[in-house]
């Protein structure tokens, strides 16, 4: 965007992985009046301080997604990487591929250590149209909740399974 402010990040002079902003100096922008920088941190608070929509009242099943979050928290450890009250990993983010059971295509393209990071599920169903991850490669809650349940072997029964989709509907 090229804004009047001060950008540094050495991954980006990599000319191996990033030809282009090696070569522009992408990785290491100084603008002289900088414009930008004294702002980040009350765009970062204001960023902060927006709560997540709720979702529609008739949207799920109340009794199910209480059972959902005992699930969640339980037996599918879906609390390990998505902390309540804020429903996503606190401190650093980032699993490799591997640990969730999905190919590194587009992990392998970050600058760095080529990882995915943990979604914040609160709001999680204004994303439901496009599909979910990183890519919409799971059509629904079910088949994220079955690709975690094959991959994490959490043995989860089908009773299980639709409460626990329930509860996410209900973040």
């Amino acid at each position: 965007m090229h804004g009047k402010g001060t950008f540094y990040d050495p991954r980006l002079n990599n000319a191996d992985q990033f030809p282009v902003a090696a070569r522009a100096g992408f990785g290491n922008v100084r603008s002289n009046p900088d414009l930008v920088t004294s702002k980040l941190a009350a765009l970062h608070f204001y960023q902060l301080s927006i709560p997540a929509p709720e979702p529609p009242k008739d949207s799920y099943d109340n009794a199910a997604a209480a059972r959902g979050k005992t699930v969640f928290e339980g037996k599918a450890k879906c609390a390990t990487c998505h902390v309540p009250p804020i429903y996503s990993e606190p401190g650093w983010p980032m699993h490799a591929a591997s640990e969730i059971g999905v190919d590194d295509f587009h992990a392998s393209r970050s600058p760095d250590k080529k990882f995915y990071r943990t979604t914040p599920l609160k709001g999680l169903f204004v994303r439901a149209k496009g599909g979910f991850y990183h890519d919409g490669r799971f059509e629904d809650y079910k088949a994220v909740v079955s690709h975690y349940n094959g991959v994490l072997k959490l043995n989860l029964s089908a009773a299980e399974t639709a409460d626990l989709v329930e509860f996410l509907k209900s973040l």
